[in-house]
């Protein structure tokens, strides 16, 4: 049963393309898609034991703004409506704030690959929200820290991107 309003998240550290066969999966599950950016600002980017790097200043290069612009370029390019998105700040450091910033009457579109996932899954159901694993890998084919070394060692990232996200990552001056 598709979800009238669905929520997914992410760093998007940048918005590469095993994000988006994730975006996309959340997208075909509901009406309305509530897209979550995590780390927005780093006074709200918390220390998280399952996933240390994830806070560091060199693994969140790009502002709020231009993960916004990497996410809406991302979907509109694969063909979702822009009238079915909406954008947000999701300072999933701070669980007890997301109910600021996204439904929480929405289905919560998650995928776990580590344990991570698990805790993000946890903390979703803690806070009482419904939430939808839809799956669980162990194999991440492209991670935004692949991506990241890539761009500073000259090699091949573009590939690892949606082609209107590497648009986006040149037009911010992040390609070199």
């Amino acid at each position: 049963m598709r979800a009238d309003v669905g929520v997914i998240h992410g760093r998007f550290q940048p918005l590469h393309n095993g994000h988006l066969e994730y975006l996309l999966a959340g997208a075909n599950r509901c009406e309305r898609l509530v897209v979550g950016i995590t780390n927005p600002d780093p006074a709200l980017t918390a220390y998280e034991e399952t996933d240390p790097a994830r806070g560091l200043p060199d693994a969140n290069p790009w502002t709020y703004y231009e993960r916004y612009l990497m996410v809406e370029a991302a979907l509109t390019g694969a063909g979702v409506p822009y009238e079915r998105l909406a954008i947000v700040p999701f300072p999933h450091g701070h669980p007890d704030r997301l109910r600021y910033y996204a439904p929480a009457d929405a289905t919560y579109f998650l995928t776990v690959y580590d344990a991570w996932g698990e805790e993000k899954v946890r903390r979703f159901t803690e806070l009482g929200l419904r939430t939808e694993v839809m799956w669980r890998r162990t194999d991440k084919p492209v991670s935004g820290t692949r991506v990241r070394e890539a761009i500073r060692s000259g090699g091949d990232w573009a590939s690892l991107v949606p082609a209107p996200v590497a648009e986006v990552i040149k037009a911010c001056g992040h390609d070199r």
